[in-house]
């Protein structure tokens, strides 16, 4: 294949690569997923030709951070390079979809190019460089275990675990050493076939460009300047030639790897790479990327003597968790360094390593230390404006000398950390007296802070407990953070400082303990598993699903494990979603200007400004919607007033995206603030502030059955909020068609009809002249229905009002800001019980912050009310709920859509009585578990024989009780790290809420050669509904799978759809397939009975010519479900998904750290459609949850801003968090339904599993705080993160702290 050649003669010098792919290239493939190089979408592989070395770098580099003036002379190869299904696809193509590790397939292109990048460096990969490829890029579909799986096919390992970390290995009998299911049902371990995938043949790849290697060798060495409008780029090709540009503009910035510049005026700076000095350390040139310094200090370490790599060892620590795998190859040593970043990995280690800095300019080379004063960019002792750093200086350690390295991050790896250090002591001799003592801190100041008062002090002091006290104290006393410091956590912030240092003086006496035994005393053991580090293990998975019956026609293919049908498109980059779609001609680009304050009157926009820029074509504000600036409950634009940061105020309309976000800056708004500011639930509560009144539910006699009970038990939890994250960021093309007022709307929603609805309403015309497409979806989970129909509304306006197509696309800052996400809960709980555990009567209050506007909130509230109960009969329950009105941005449907809160809170009040009782809480979640045949507290009968059989199996295939008796040698045993092991039930009702709302249709064409067209009212969001629906229309039409062709959702199509969400888009939509392809059927049946050996275009020939209809509408009316709200009873729900998951954890006291250590799932899924598909479904949701339960935080200012606008500040669940066991099984189907083939919808239950991993960390907690003498009740809120385990294991370290008093400073961030 001939790779194509780019030249580009007028390259402006801020533009990234990225948009140069896309939209100029039209290479769609590479995708933006959030601009920040955060998420690896946006992974291509560049590679590099050294004419001095002779050798080709090959690595994986973000688009979006790579500015083209940087690829002169580069081979760059993008998903399309490596293969299509238009020429051959690549092995790592095929088995990324054929393992069902896609199912949005967004993230995939960048999955791949990871992958690639490995493979062209290490064909047969081990698991942790695997793991490592695979760190820098994020999925929110899949739950990572299938994407493992696929690379995993490449590597030379044994399928084995490879893990006893529970004591069995899952070469023992059976899985877990429990046998399997003992019913009839046959079983099946495997979702795929590895026989059937194309072999990796590295010599069939693509070379590097020869006419490349030619240019590096024999062209000149010139300077290279590219001019643009705000900016040049000047390429320096030799050390001079750097040193010459510099002193000529010494302003500007050197860029290498723009991870940390951005998009400034830049001067291109030249590599240099390592010289070893055996006689005072190691050189590393300045423009050595990340990844190659770990490489040459992975090298280094194995040569030299562990005395003299202290440093490097402690350096190669922190780069094994810096960001991903891509940043580190683009990121340079020397850009890291000068950077000075407060939260700097490898500066504190750099600084107490006593490393120099060389320096050069016109005037000669001098050296500076990298010292606190360089980092506090003190003048003297700092880069002059002309000069440049050439490379580091990094000494050896001595004898007697001990480096370490710490750090702690809201995530294992690529996260910033919340707080580093480098640590450094030097001895005398083997008696311990310290000589040198360095110790430095990131994130607890400006820059980077060294304790040189407290270090001073120390020397001369022998190592022991007494040092360590005084060391703690001189240090809290000269690192002070004030209450209000930025980032927030602080006295988190404030523990670390001194656990570090604990955890640091313990690393050394160890050793001491090791080279001087008779000299140094014994560690003790209760302080030993402080030492060791909580690193992921190898990943291991097993899948348990029920095969079809032997009975069942090889072609029918419901039942079976079929890939999804956009899988392959998916990991060629071929699959098109909304902003992939060719730029339609004289198109324009709209964005937003939102609101900077939480609640004000606008008293002035101004617009004349932005109007004057160039391409600037229009701005709209609320004056030109005028009558229709409103659609239900919601607003467009704001008028007169604001109602949080982030409410649309206007929008831009320009030629390009670049100059419509130029202009919107450029719009001035003048605010006064109003009063109150509503922002928690508690200030909503104050201020009475709702929206509606109350929802409440009531069953049996609660006041009363309080009298009777043993005890009574009042608490209440804090669940924060969670953002979609979905990979594809909103996204809307509209286009008029110029006539009959036409207009075609492509946009990524959920409700296609929603969209249709509201952009006919504001342009004043009937639904029929607007028609919404919708090809597939990048993720939505919830979070693609209201805000999307008010952005395509206006983006439509705008259309129409110009007579042009515009497009709006948001970045994902705008995204999260403007959208909202998942509701923040208080749940407040008054709990009558037994002594043996009996909850007889329970009084629930649910207030959710919903933010600005009502939304779906009312709904949510509605929901989480119905499902609170979860798998528990409560005889004598109250439960009432409120929509809280606030000056947020408006929260809308997230996946499991109150449930997962409201399940989190009768959970939480489960686990606190068991503690009154004194009883496990698996115990007390069995007696109050339903009992077979019941009723809910909406007089809906049960039957919990499913559930119960989930409860019991997940406890014998877990081996629940070994491992909790395990679980608690483990902590008896370990001091400074805890185990937790929880099982929680799952009853999770399914379906959409009314009859109207479950409605569906659907439309079935044969073709005269017998090929057949579907199309539905479902969207394609990831979960796999298009695949499904094909596989019914197979199995009704009993024809192939490849013989059926489903091409998009449209309102053109099929009419007044209603959204995908709830679990039930596959059962609904199915159904009217079904429906259809029997029509059909019925009316063939006279042709089909006289040629039945016939073909299927024998047959739809012979239709026709017969006057014969081929085209058949499906239709299906909805369940029958009701629900009285004033009577507080009915028939809501369709059917139950139950479930068990039990969790494993150790969690890490001293920094917070916890890491997954196993999840058994056990789901009844009915009979699965797919089983491939409802797994991941699982899989996914499971993670997700995890995320919500543990990881994913959003921060808000006290003024109503948020903070958390990206993957850099909120982190949702990478490769590091998967569970290094996971195993899934679904439990034998028992029961025939009237949903489709008995199936059970499962994209949204296995959510709540997750909060089976909150619990297992609580169940951590709870055992240090009890070893600890800590008897106080223990309150912990969602998420369960690394600060709220940290401070919630009290010990003589929280205690010694420093405590701001409550109003004495002001808050960086407020919990909402």
């Amino acid at each position: 294949m001939k790779i194509p050649k780019v030249i580009e003669k007028n390259v402006a010098p801020e533009t990234m690569l990225l948009p140069y792919l896309r939209k100029n290239l039209r290479l769609t493939g590479t995708k933006y997923g959030c601009g920040g190089g955060g998420c690896g979408a946006c992974t291509v592989m560049i590679s590099r030709y050294n004419p001095s070395t002779k050798q080709i770098r090959h690595y994986p580099a973000t688009a979006c951070l790579t500015p083209i003036c940087s690829l002169y002379g580069t081979a760059v190869t993008t998903v399309e390079g490596i293969g299509s299904t238009k020429t051959r696809i690549h092995p790592i193509q095929e088995r990324i979809a054929k393992c069902h590790g896609t199912q949005c397939g967004f993230c995939t292109p960048g999955m791949v190019m990871s992958i690639y990048a490995l493979l062209r460096n290490h064909p047969e990969p081990t698991l942790d460089q695997l793991t490592d490829a695979l760190g820098g890029n994020l999925c929110r579909c899949t739950g990572y275990r299938p994407i493992i799986d696929a690379c995993k096919t490449f590597c030379k390992t044994s399928s084995c675990c490879q893990s006893r970390e529970n004591g069995v290995c899952c070469l023992d009998q059976g899985v877990n050493g429990v046998p399997e299911f003992e019913e009839q049902h046959k079983i099946s371990l495997e979702l795929f076939s590895e026989k059937e995938f194309l072999p990796l043949d590295p010599t069939q790849e693509l070379i590097f460009p020869p006419e490349l290697m030619i240019m590096a060798e024999k062209q000149p060495q010139k300077t290279r300047v590219f001019g643009g409008d705000r900016v040049t780029w000047i390429s320096p090709v030799t050390l001079t030639g750097l040193v010459e540009a510099k002193f000529k503009y010494p302003q500007a910035p050197i860029v290498m790897g723009n991870t940390s510049v951005g998009m400034y005026a830049g001067i291109k700076g030249m590599r240099h790479h390592a010289r070893l000095n055996f006689i005072l350390g190691l050189t590393l040139g300045a423009s050595l990327s990340l990844a190659q310094v770990k490489d040459i200090l992975a090298d280094v370490v194995q040569k030299l003597p562990e005395e003299k790599t202290q440093t490097f060892r402690a350096l190669l620590k922190h780069l094994r968790t810096v960001a991903g795998s891509q940043i580190r190859n683009m990121a340079s040593l020397g850009g890291h360094i000068m950077s000075r970043h407060l939260d700097s990995d490898l500066n504190p280690l750099l600084a107490v390593g006593n490393c120099t800095l060389n320096l050069l300019s016109k005037e000669g080379g001098r050296q500076i230390p990298l010292n606190d004063q360089f980092l506090r960019k003190c003048p003297a002792n700092d880069l002059k404006p002309q000069e440049i750093l050439v490379s580091v200086n990094i000494p050896y350690s001595r004898k007697w000398e001990f480096v370490s390295a710490f750090r702690q991050a809201q995530r294992q790896q690529n996260a910033l950390a919340i707080v580093n250090s480098g640590m450094r002591v030097l001895f005398g001799d083997e008696n311990g007296i310290i000589k040198e003592l360095s110790v430095f801190y990131g994130g607890v100041g400006p820059t980077t802070i060294c304790a040189k008062n407290s270090c001073q002090e120390l020397i001369g002091r022998p190592w022991n407990e007494e040092m360590l006290d005084t060391a703690c104290r001189l240090i809290l006393d000269e690192i002070r953070l004030p209450g209000s410091a930025p980032g927030g956590k602080v006295e988190f912030k404030r523990t670390l400082v001194v656990s570090f240092l604990f955890k640091f003086y313990l690393e050394v006496l160890q050793i001491l303990k090791r080279m001087n035994p008779g000299h140094h005393p014994r560690l003790a053991d209760k302080s030993k598993s402080a030492l060791e580090d909580l690193r992921p293990r190898h990943h291991w998975s097993t899948l348990t699903y029920h095969d079809v019956d032997p009975k069942q026609l090889l072609q029918d293919p419901i039942g079976r494990p079929i890939m999804h049908l956009s899988g392959i498109n998916h990991a060629t980059g071929e699959a098109i979603y909304c902003d992939d779609m060719p730029a339609v001609d004289q198109e324009l680009f709209l964005t937003f200007v939102t609101s900077s304050r939480a609640h004000a009157k606008i008293v002035s926009i101004d617009l004349s400004e932005a109007l004057s820029l160039p391409g600037v074509v229009d701005i709209l504000t609320a004056d030109h919607l005028q009558g229709v600036n409103s659609f239900a409950t919601e607003s467009f634009l704001a008028t007169d007033e604001v109602l949080c940061v982030g409410h649309l105020v206007c929008a831009v309309v320009a030629e390009s995206e670049i100059q419509a976000k130029r202009a919107a800056k450029r719009v001035k708004i003048v605010y006064k603030d109003l009063e109150p500011l509503i922002l928690t639930i508690e200030e909503a509560i104050q201020h009475k502030s709702f929206f509606e009144s109350e929802r409440k539910l009531e069953y049996g006699n609660v006041d009363e059955t309080f009298k009777m009970v043993d005890q009574i038990l009042e608490g209440e939890i804090h669940m924060g909020g969670q953002e979609h994250f979905y990979m594809e960021t909103q996204s809307m093309l509209v286009i008029p068609k110029g006539e009959a007022q036409e207009i075609d709307v492509y946009v990524s929603t959920q409700f296609p009809k929603h969209v249709q609805d509201i952009v006919a309403f504001i342009l004043k015309r009937p639904a029929n002249k607007v028609m919404c497409h919708v090809k597939r979806v990048g993720g939505a989970f919830g979070g693609k229905v209201v805000k999307t129909s008010i952005m395509a509304a206006i983006t439509a306006f705008a259309a129409n009002k110009h007579g042009r197509a515009v497009r709006c696309i948001l970045e994902r800052g705008e995204d999260m800001l403007i959208t909202g996400g998942r509701h923040p809960y208080l749940g407040k709980y008054k709990a009558g019980f037994m002594k043996d555990g009996r909850i007889l009567a329970l009084d629930m209050e649910h207030y959710c912050n919903a933010g600005s506007s009502q939304d779906e909130s009312l709904w949510v509230v509605e929901m989480g009310l119905l499902k609170m109960d979860n798998a528990y009969k409560f005889p004598n329950l109250r439960c009432r709920g409120w929509a809280c009105r606030t000056n947020l941005p408006s929260n809308t449907a997230f996946r499991g859509f109150g449930f997962p809160q409201a399940g989190l809170i009768t959970e939480a009040c489960i686990t606190e009585v068991a503690a009154k009782c004194g009883l496990p809480p698996e115990q007390v979640r069995a007696i109050n578990m339903y009992k077979e045949v019941d009723e809910t507290h909406y007089k809906q009968e049960i039957n919990a024989k499913n559930l119960i059989q989930c409860w019991r199996e997940c406890m014998t295939k877990s081996s629940y009780f070994a491992r909790r008796a395990a679980v608690e040698r483990f902590n008896a045993e370990n001091y400074w790290k805890k185990r937790g092991l929880t099982m929680v039930p799952l009853k999770y009702p399914v379906s959409v809420g009314s009859v109207v709302l479950g409605q569906a249709a659907a439309l079935v064409h044969i073709y005269l050669d017998g090929s057949v067209l579907v199309t539905h009212g479902g969207i394609e969001l990831g979960q796999g509904v298009h695949t499904k629906m094909i596989q019914v229309a197979s199995r009704e039409l009993k024809m192939p799978m490849s013989n059926i062709c489903l091409r998009e959702t449209s309102t053109e199509t099929v009419p007044n759809t209603n959204a995908t969400g709830g679990s039930m888009t596959a059962d609904l939509n199915g159904l009217a397939i079904k429906d259809a392809c029997q029509t059909l059927l019925k009316r063939l049946e006279p042709i089909i009975s006289k040629n039945p050996h016939g073909t299927w275009k024998d047959w739809a020939e012979a239709a026709f010519d017969n006057s014969i209809s081929l085209s058949a509408i499906g239709y299906f009316r909805g369940f029958e479900t009701n629900i009285d709200w004033e009577k507080g009873e009915g028939h809501p729900f369709e059917y139950f998904v139950c479930g068990a998951a039990c969790s494993e954890v150790e969690v890490d006291c001293l920094t917070g750290n916890h890491k997954n250590i196993r999840t058994d799932i056990v789901m009844d899924v009915g009979y699965s459609i797919n089983p491939a598909i409802d797994i991941g479904q699982i899989e996914g949701a499971f993670i997700q949850g995890m995320g919500l339960y543990t990881i994913e935080e959003l921060s808000y200012s006290p003024q109503g801003v948020l903070y958390t606008r990206g993957p850099s500040q909120y982190k949702i669940p990478a490769i590091c968090d998967v569970p290094t066991e996971l195993h899934v099984s679904f439990l034998p189907p028992s029961e025939n339904s009237n949903t489709l083939y008995s199936s059970k919808g499962v994209g949204e239950s296995g959510l709540f599993l997750g909060c089976s991993v909150f619990f297992a960390i609580r169940d951590a907690v709870c055992a240090a705080r009890q070893e600890r003498g800590i008897s106080e009740p223990l309150m912990l809120s969602s998420p369960l993160t690394p600060e709220k385990i940290r401070m919630a294991c009290e010990d003589k370290f929280t205690k010694m702290i420093p405590r701001d008093k409550p109003g004495s400073y002001i808050p960086w961030n407020v919990p909402v």
